[in-house]
């Protein structure tokens, strides 16, 4: 077999496993792994009696085998393996890249070590099943995971949630995986051949790790490369639809575009309230309109009212095209997705305060909603001057005009919280100058969110959703998006119990 050259590593030898997949050669050879978090613990793991020897650094963790990254002998250093944490301009991979050692990142690591499933009739690799975009990534894949799961697969979602993509893609026992990938992790990957594959959509995020938007998309833009069966695409993003047409793919990999709107021949969309399928994944000839099912059969892609969330269904429709491309039944993918549950974090309500006055009022983590286009999608999902907004974080550089423009009709107060609050700030002055705002004081750490919920049960009434879907990333003042949303959901709760 030719070694690719992609990322480097033509001098390791690649041979095959069972006839059917390459496979990294590492006996004798010296693997750093950069950091020692979900990601990179799973690479040392998986390396294990495959590398010759395994050297681990990370400045935090004491279980590293270095401390320092001035502390490697790099004469000994045959590949690096890099947490999807450390930037391309970061100096140790400026230093591996001079010297040219190869720099992967762990899903490549996967890809290369992965071996064939134990069911597989053909003695291959477990396909996989790859998901990016700026937003609804986690969804997606947990939605495909339930999907295959239902038909029968050991399919887990892994990669940026869950377990290891590299330990995974090394058990033999799974049938297909799900894979969530970040940016991060695409960057460097580069030989990737993807059963299915979807770009849910790019919005500007990030772009300070990656130095620039035309970067960010191209780094996604992987997982279209050489896909095998099915590559989905947002149809109604421009860019990801010219990402999608120039890709060079499988030969027998159809194009996939999924809509909110009424599909076109090829596409996956909707029409008066329901689920249709006009791309033939579903059975029906390519081109006919293929009525699955309505909309509101799924509990998890509609408020109390019957609003639907326009998000969650563009992630529902994502992943029955990549469940039904890999070839599940149709009816089981919609059963599955029936009895499906958003992931913590997505658009929960955690908490109902029920005035004394009868009227409630409904407090939401969504906080997960990272960045503006996240955020924009999920005030969307309101009726005007409905919203408490409670935003703010660190904005990564992004800016929220538009964002807030645009949502200032459901918009009835907001509450300012995090540690870079200018932009935000900024934000309304020049967008929306009548919204009332409370600023949360920054440099008083303790008990943030609760002075947040405080302040923002202060504008609600009756009907009002105190929404925190913050629109910037969250490690400023709590530890993840997941710490954020559960210390709001217990501010919530609290604020109930004082008030309801």
């Amino acid at each position: 077999m030719k070694a690719t050259t992609d990322s480097g590593f033509s001098h390791i030898h690649r041979g095959d496993v069972g006839g059917a997949s390459p496979r990294f050669d590492l006996s004798g050879k010296t693997v750093l792994v950069a950091g020692l978090g979900v990601s990179g613990l799973g690479a040392v793991e998986a390396l294990k009696g495959r590398a010759g020897r395994v050297v681990s650094v990370d400045e935090k963790k004491p279980e590293a085998d270095l401390d320092s990254f001035a502390d490697i002998d790099w004469d000994g250093v045959d590949i690096v393996v890099a947490s999807p944490v450390f930037n391309p301009r970061t100096p140790f991979i400026l230093e591996a890249q001079s010297r040219h050692v190869p720099v992967i990142s762990e899903v490549e690591l996967a890809w290369l070590l992965r071996v064939p499933a134990e069911h597989s009739a053909s003695h291959k690799p477990a396909p996989w099943i790859g998901i990016t975009g700026t937003n609804g990534k986690t969804s997606t894949t947990q939605m495909v995971c339930a999907m295959l799961t239902h038909c029968g697969m050991d399919a887990p979602a892994v990669g940026n949630i869950g377990k290891s993509v590299s330990l995974a893609a090394v058990d033999p026992k799974h049938d297909a995986l799900c894979v969530e990938l970040s940016s991060f992790q695409m960057h460097f990957t580069d030989s990737l051949e993807l059963d299915c594959a979807a770009i849910t959509n790019i919005a500007a995020d990030h772009l300070d790790w990656h130095g620039g938007m035309a970067n960010y998309a191209a780094d996604k833009s992987k997982v279209f490369r050489n896909a095998q069966r099915v590559l989905v695409f947002n149809a109604d993003d421009a860019r990801v639809s010219d990402l999608a047409e120039a890709a060079q793919t499988g030969p027998e990999c159809r194009k996939i575009g999924f809509t909110l709107n009424a599909p076109q021949p090829g596409q996956i969309g909707v029409s008066d309230g329901w689920i249709v399928d006009a791309s033939g994944l579903a059975g029906a000839p390519a081109g006919e309109m293929n009525a699955l099912a309505k909309v509101t059969e799924f509990s998890h892609l509609c408020e109390p009212d019957g609003t639907v969330y326009p998000h969650l269904l563009a992630d529902s429709i994502t992943a029955l095209a990549l469940a039904m491309g890999l070839g599940a039944d149709p009816g089981h993918c919609l059963d599955a997705l029936r009895s499906f549950a958003p992931g913590g974090h997505r658009i929960q309500t955690v908490a109902t305060a029920h005035l004394k006055d009868g009227g409630t009022v409904r407090f939401v983590d969504d906080s997960k909603a990272t960045n503006a286009h996240a955020a924009h999608a999920s005030l969307s999902s309101y009726k005007p001057k409905s919203v408490v907004w409670i935003a703010g974080g660190l904005a990564k550089g992004g800016h929220f005009e538009d964002l807030v423009v645009n949502q200032a009709k459901t918009i009835k107060a907001a509450v300012i919280i995090g540690v870079d609050q200018q932009p935000m700030l900024e934000a309304f002055k020049a967008s929306a100058p009548d919204i009332p705002l409370t600023i949360i004081d920054p440099n008083d750490k303790a008990n943030v969110m609760a002075r947040a919920v405080e302040a923002a049960g202060h504008y609600a009434t009756d009907g009002d959703v105190v929404l925190m879907a913050p629109a910037c990333a969250s490690m400023d003042q709590f530890a993840s998006y997941a710490d954020r949303g559960a210390r709001f959901a217990d501010a919530a709760r609290q604020w109930v119990r004082a008030h309801g």
